[in-house]
């Protein structure tokens, strides 16, 4: 499937324009709608902040062709800003904890990107600490998706303009998972502007800890392991982005619960996506019945969500296995 119809002269310019695909098993009187990220050229939601923010840096001097950028990743932003460095002109490495997708990795390589791994048990503190000692020794640039501007202002800019042409601006409710918490923050900031009321849900895997953003402890609740990747957080200092101010509800998802839509959505909607879209699915199938129920006031009886990639990265782990093999 494509929305171009004249030959392009790069695959930079296939980056956005993804599907807006309804979710069947979501209430008839709230239809749920997902962005389909798989579509990029890179097959993630990060090939927008790749492209978007090398682009940006390198307009306004940040990065100049041939030099190195250096980011801490899941792999995903790996991958969409080697996408886009190679196209550029620029040096990519990522530095990414051991646990993450062993495909990831490999297609960061393949895309002429340096890997670096960093231990799992330090999680992306590690990895956001030693990109910062990378880059000082070869003169590099970190980028920072953790806490630059330019990550919510992609979808500002780029997302949330789709989704509004697609849906005629009735949007009533934004429900995306939040890792650093860009596509969530510049989608929610764009509806927001456009109608005060519009509901914004963040979404978290349980063992995530968001919900330190809403406490006045700062060290509850307890962090948890997860298998569900790209989203949630262990440490809220490193998530500079996300404005609880912004945000009408936290929704944490267990894995479990994650694993069984993701599967769901593959036998049920053809939807072969991965478990942060699982998350982001049974996030937004409630609060669409929330909004059918009367429980919470939108101004559309619509919910907008994303699935940020494929469960094709995720086939080594078992992601299709049962729950006990996924997670072992």
């Amino acid at each position: 499937m494509t929305t171009h119809r004249e030959p392009l002269s790069s695959v930079l310019e296939t980056v956005g324009e993804t599907p807006l695909v309804a979710v069947h098993a979501a209430p008839d009187e709230v239809p749920v709608y997902a962005k389909l990220e798989s579509f990029n050229p890179g097959a993630s939601v990060k090939d927008r902040i790749g492209t978007y923010m090398l682009e940006r840096m390198l307009d306004d001097g940040t990065v100049e062709p041939g030099d190195t950028v250096v980011e801490p990743t899941a792999g995903n932003t790996g991958i969409g800003f080697a996408v886009a460095a190679g196209q550029l002109d620029v040096e990519a490495v990522f530095v990414v904890p051991e646990r993450f997708s062993e495909e990831k990795q490999q297609l960061m390589r393949a895309l002429g990107a340096e890997v670096v791994n960093t231990p799992t048990e330090e999680g992306m503190e590690g990895a956001i600490r030693r990109a910062g000692e990378l880059a000082d020794e070869r003169n590099g640039v970190v980028p920072q998706q953790f806490s630059n501007p330019l990550n919510v202002e992609t979808h500002y800019e780029r997302t949330a303009p789709e989704i509004d042409e697609a849906l005629d601006g009735e949007v009533g409710a934004v429900v995306a998972g939040c890792g650093t918490a860009g596509t969530l923050m510049g989608i929610a900031r764009y509806f927001r502007e456009r109608d005060p009321d519009t509901y914004v849900a963040a979404v978290e895997p349980e063992g995530s800890v968001y919900e330190r953003f809403f406490q006045d402890d700062p060290d509850g609740p307890t962090h948890g392991e997860y298998k569900t990747e790209g989203i949630g957080t262990s440490d809220i200092a490193t998530n500079e982005l996300f404005d609880p101010a912004m945000v009408d509800e936290l929704v944490t998802v267990p894995d479990e619960r994650a694993q069984e839509e993701l599967k769901r959505l593959a036998r049920e909607e053809g939807q072969l996506v991965a478990s942060s879209a699982g998350a982001a699915s049974v996030a937004a199938r409630q609060v669409a019945e929330q909004i059918r129920d009367g429980e919470v006031d939108a101004p559309y009886d619509s919910v907008v969500t994303v699935f940020p990639d494929s469960s094709e990265r995720y086939l080594s782990k078992g992601i299709y296995d049962s729950f006990e093999e996924w997670q072992g």
